[in-house]
């Protein structure tokens, strides 16, 4: 790295590269286009949320008005992930199938 080039990764958590990840991987399946995606992420910007949440909220927000990821669905998965991990033994990689309601 040269002097003039600023000394920070341009994601804060690997979370935030994961989201990233995943938003091109839907548009590139024209799940959604980028026009739509700046459209719903500027507004969710204008609101305050911050930059990171706000892409969160506009993701969920499209997959939920697409019909791909409805919030009652996401919740339900998301409840699942949180008992495997409870379920896991440490160390051991997170299997939804160790979740007992799974």
């Amino acid at each position: 790295m040269t002097g003039s080039e600023p000394d920070h990764a341009p994601f804060q958590a690997p979370w935030q590269a994961q989201l990233f990840g995943v938003t091109v991987a839907l548009a590139d399946a024209g799940v959604f286009t980028w026009p739509d995606w700046t459209r719903a992420l500027g507004a969710e910007i204008a609101r305050g949320t911050p930059y990171w949440e706000a892409w969160l909220v506009t993701l969920e927000k499209l997959l939920a008005g697409l019909g791909v990821a409805l919030p009652p669905e996401v919740a339900a998965l998301a409840h699942l992930w949180e008992e495997a991990a409870h379920a896991t033994p440490h160390g051991q990689p997170i299997l939804l199938e160790n979740a007992p309601g799974a």
